[in-house]
């Protein structure tokens, strides 16, 4: 045999045992587990969002959605299909992060393509344009979703070789099961709440009833709810109706005197007006669990109270059940209506969920939402976390984390954790000398969206280095996390910390607040602690505050008390860049917490430092020692002199008399730049800047 033909022998020997080997390998079953270490349920903003941060991060994901494309909720709701989140496509500025701040429906990504003012012209857009919206977000970015694939059980089972002692199993509508490390639950809230009293099941549902006008031409209609959708039905059928009637246990809550998002927007509120202006239609506060609903021989409905029906012990009709203007002939709902449309909004859907993972507690608001913790992860289950509406438990009517955009900045803290947590990536962050702590403040308060729009839940953090000659800036943690900082980001904060919040005044807002009173403004820096708008709020902490400090903190507080706090006084403008109202009072209160001065300085000046002082400002330590400051001209040195910042040795006698040297020239008879005494007068505000 030839050397070709042994080489050909060898090479069929080696590879027959490998093909043998494929042979016998076992081939996965039909019902066989693929695993993932991410699992998201839904492709709705919020599942979309962590995908696209799960894809950048190039970890092992996937997404599950029933529908055969994303967003499918803005398929069918809201029902007239107008949204009530402003997409204010025009602001002045073209600082893509000040912009966010009015852009309430684009995700985070960096493609510019993807932003939503690209999408639609109308301030409030139609929800058609979000489904086109996040189907290319979910096409561009090349995000793994598994469409058509409903999920119809989750459960867990135990493995200590687990990141979190256990795996959740999905397993969906044709039985194949799924297992994940994690699971990222983006479903909404997608179960209509129901009150279940005599006569419920004759109601219309805000899911159901019809979006045609003229089918409620001329007729009596009773809507049970006072929130959007109850309003938006409304507001469909004024022109055609007889009247409408409104019905729920609380009052209205208009989102203007809130400041809350979720409560009654201005463009659907026209039954207000109506109301207000004695044109038949109107607002009723009731519970709607002591009620009954009964149908005549004409199919009316009449509303009765549940003690009359369950006292008569008769069927449901009006002929055999005392009705309550029977006894009180001025009753309010007397008349007789054509039509009831229950709009009592939506809950989270626990079917899906073994019990196993306790997501709910049983209670009314917990069974509205899952049980989580304020870092998003479920109480009862370690590796489960809630994102999107359905986390809205966290600051439910007090900040935006129910809507899009407070929660794809809340999506994006949740990632931040679940990178350290398991692949130990610390939590982003920047580094920076003393002196540009100011500066930093400044830009973040005056820039950020995630800490304008997550006002109260997100903040940012400032952690000091020894001696405080610099600092590290971590943006938009969730602060009811704070104790747990340093375990859930990977930083240290030994040396004390400033958290910059944006508050509300504390008795500013309200259904029972006048939010417009005279004189509601403040202007004046002392009466800054007062200032209702939201403004930000700076405490410093020598020490990281611990559980305890947290659970007793003061009432009402967000934050445990604090070694130091300022307010920077609200602005019409919310542009906190006034140098004397806005940063010179910020500057004074940084150096008051560190017991230093934050100024700059002419080189000039650090050098009469050095000399007369044992401790250097840090813009000199870091500038002039290391030969960076700003070395004097002329043009300096006029520019210090007209600001009163130098003293102009040649109008006060202080050069030689009789001198020929010019101003501009540096001859030896000359007197040297020399500061004052106090090298930058304090007279007033403006000279100290």
């Amino acid at each position: 045999m030839g050397s070709g033909g042994r080489r050909r022998a060898a090479a069929a020997t080696l590879w027959a045992p490998l093909g043998l080997l494929l042979m016998l390998a076992p081939q996965p079953a039909p019902g066989s587990r693929p695993h993932r270490d991410y699992c998201v349920l839904g492709a709705g903003p919020a599942g979309l969002q962590m995908a696209s941060f799960l894809q950048r991060a190039g970890r092992d994901y996937a997404v599950f959605e029933r529908a055969p494309a994303p967003g499918s909720f803005f398929t069918r709701y809201p029902r007239h299909r107008k949204l009530i989140s402003i997409n204010k496509r025009f602001t002045g500025k073209a600082n893509a992060e000040f912009n966010l701040r009015h852009d309430w429906n684009s995700l985070l990504s960096p493609d510019p393509r993807l932003l939503f003012r690209h999408y639609s012209r109308a301030y409030f857009p139609d929800a058609g344009d979000m489904v086109r919206y996040l189907r290319d977000f979910a096409h561009l970015l090349g995000l793994h979703v598994l469409y058509n694939t409903t999920i119809a059980h989750v459960t867990l089972d135990k493995d200590s070789r687990a990141w979190n002692g256990h795996y959740f199993i999905l397993t969906d509508q044709k039985g194949q099961a799924y297992q994940c490390s994690v699971l990222l639950v983006a479903t909404g809230l997608s179960v209509p709440n129901q009150v279940d009293f005599p006569g419920s099941e004759l109601v219309e549902g805000y899911e159901s009833v019809s979006t045609n006008p003229e089918d409620f031409v001329g007729q009596n209609v009773l809507i049970l709810g006072h929130g959007n959708s109850a309003f938006e039905t409304a507001e469909n059928i004024l022109g055609v109706t007889n009247f409408v009637h409104m019905l729920s246990r609380s009052r209205v809550r208009l989102s203007w005197a809130t400041h809350y998002v979720g409560d009654v927007r201005a463009i659907n509120n026209g039954l207000l007006d109506t109301y207000q202006l004695k044109s038949l239609d109107g607002l009723l506060e009731s519970d709607l669990a002591d009620l009954a609903f009964v149908k005549d021989r004409k199919g009316k409905f009449h509303i009765t109270l549940k003690y009359f029906l369950e006292e008569a012990n008769a069927s449901q009709s009006a002929d055999s059940v005392t009705l309550p203007q029977d006894d009180s002939d001025n009753f309010a709902m007397r008349v007789a209506y054509d039509r009831v449309i229950r709009c009592l909004g939506w809950k989270f859907d626990f079917s899906i969920f073994n019990q196993s993972l306790r997501l709910s507690s049983g209670s009314e608001f917990g069974k509205k939402y899952p049980l989580i913790r304020a870092s998003y992860e479920s109480k009862g289950s370690r590796g489960l976390f809630i994102l999107g509406t359905a986390s809205h438990s966290v600051d439910y009517r007090k900040s935006a984390g129910g809507f899009i955009h407070g929660f794809r900045y809340t999506v994006r803290a949740v990632h931040r954790l679940l990178e350290h947590r398991h692949h130990g990536v610390a939590w982003p962050s920047t580094q920076y000398p003393i002196t540009q702590l100011t500066s930093s403040i400044v830009r973040r308060v005056n820039e950020a969206s995630g800490l304008y729009q997550m006002f109260g839940v997100l903040a940012d953090i400032i952690l000091l280095n020894e001696n405080a000659t610099a600092f590290e800036y971590l943006e938009e943690f969730p602060v009811q996390m704070l104790p747990q900082l340093e375990t859930l980001t990977g930083k240290k904060a030994q040396h004390g910390l400033f958290i910059i919040n944006m508050e509300y005044g504390k008795n500013f807002s309200g259904p029972d607040k006048d939010v417009f009173f005279y004189d509601r403004s403040v202007g004046h820096i002392e009466d800054a602690w007062q200032s209702n708008f939201l403004h930000p709020v700076l405490y410093y902490y020598a020490r990281l505050p611990t559980e305890q400090d947290v659970r007793f903190r003061p009432a009402h507080w967000p934050l445990p008390r604090p070694a130091a706090i300022h307010h920077i006084v609200e602005d019409f403008l919310t542009d906190w860049t006034a140098p004397v109202g806005h940063i010179l009072p910020l500057r004074r209160f940084l150096e008051n917490c560190l017991n230093t001065d934050l100024r700059s300085f002419y080189a000039e000046s650090c050098f009469l430092f050095s000399l007369t002082r044992q401790k250097l400002p840090p813009f000199c330590q870091l500038g002039y020692l290391h030969m960076q400051g700003l070395a004097s001209t002329e043009s300096l040195r006029q520019h210090g002199m007209d600001s009163r910042l130098l003293q102009d040795y040649v109008t006060t006698g202080h050069h030689r008399e009789g001198s020929s040297q010019l101003p501009g020239n540096r001859g030896p008879s000359r007197h040297p730049l020399t500061p004052g005494p106090l090298v930058q007068s304090l007279d007033s505000n403006k000279e100290e800047l």
